[in-house]
């Protein structure tokens, strides 16, 4: 019988044998060594608003081309992006080369690494992301964080932003509900603070992970990282497996009033008015989003008062 190989990109360690695969479908052995089942292939490939990743105070108003594979780490039952983060598909063939020169066409600011799980297409970002920055543009990623030390280090040097998802501040939710650890996230959350732009994301899904102990709870952790961040808060609508009703968008509201007494950058994702930025220290409306974004603010700072907008001069 063909010995187990263990796979250290990720804190789960899987033991994979002769053509099998991980927990995330995307890492397979091959002649006796851990590699990268879905290297070179895509998922999906889009131009997209920097806000929709979402990043709000990242070159506000610009646009970047995303790319992603197949497969996840994680296993929610209220997955978001289901149908490429939780099956392999024979995906469409590209080149790191290939993809950092797209990269640069279209007016695009560089390339973001998002829509499934894009720390397990370790190698292929590995790769394309130093093409990218030799060619002049930003690296970015969309990610629930899971990822073990010494291979975000390796990383690191080539991304200048990321959105990481913490799903909730609960052992027990991501034990019951991903299949993950929350302090696995909060170590990659840590490890980036202050060393490139970082915004977080949490899905608020109804009776789970919506109480209001629990967002106070993870909007002061956020706090004590003393580096500047924004925090989206972002309304939950049923998908996969999930029949869970929507959340309501009072209580949404109520979550998003309590964490800006922590945070100066609090906003809410699926929900129309919730992505304004307000000037922390005035309350004055300094960029608007919509099908144009308008920043009102003069050489990055509040017109208002004065007050500096953290990343609005990344314009």
């Amino acid at each position: 019988m063909t010995e187990a190989i263990e796979c250290t990109l990720c804190p789960h360690h899987c033991r994979i044998k002769e053509g099998g695969t991980g927990i995330c479908q995307a890492r397979t052995v091959k002649n006796g060594k851990i590699v990268s089942r879905t290297f070179g292939e895509l998922a999906a490939l889009h131009l997209d608003p920097i806000e929709k990743k979402p990043l709000y105070h990242f070159y506000p108003g610009s646009w970047i081309l995303s790319a992603g594979g197949f497969g996840c780490n994680l296993k929610c039952f209220f997955c978001q992006n289901y149908e490429i983060s939780q099956q392999y598909q024979q995906g469409q063939r590209v080149t790191p080369e290939q993809l950092a020169e797209l990269a640069q066409q279209n007016q695009s600011l560089g390339l973001c690494f998002t829509y499934s799980e894009p720390l397990i297409w370790f190698e292929m970002i590995a790769e394309t992301a130093p093409l990218v920055k030799k060619n002049g543009g930003k690296v970015v990623l969309v990610s629930n964080g899971i990822i073990e030390e010494k291979y975000l280090e390796a990383l690191l040097p080539f991304v200048d932003a990321a959105n990481i998802d913490i799903k909730a501040f609960s052992e027990e939710f991501y034990r019951r509900h991903t299949g993950g650890k929350l302090e696995w996230v909060l170590r990659t959350v840590e490890r980036m603070a202050g060393r490139i732009h970082l915004e977080v994301t949490t899905l608020v899904i109804p009776t789970l992970n919506d109480s209001p102990e629990e967002i106070k709870a993870l909007a002061k952790w956020l706090s004590n990282l003393n580096s500047p961040l924004a925090w989206h808060l972002s309304r939950y609508f049923p998908r996969y497996k999930s029949s869970l009703p929507a959340t309501d968008e009072s209580k949404l509201k109520g979550l998003w009033e309590l964490a800006k007494e922590y945070l100066p950058y609090v906003y809410l994702g699926n929900m129309r008015g919730g992505d304004t930025t307000y000037c922390p220290q005035c309350g004055a409306e300094v960029i608007s989003r919509g099908y144009v974004i308008r920043v009102k603010t003069k050489d990055g700072k509040c017109t208002s008062c004065g007050h500096e907008i953290w990343g609005v001069g990344l314009r």
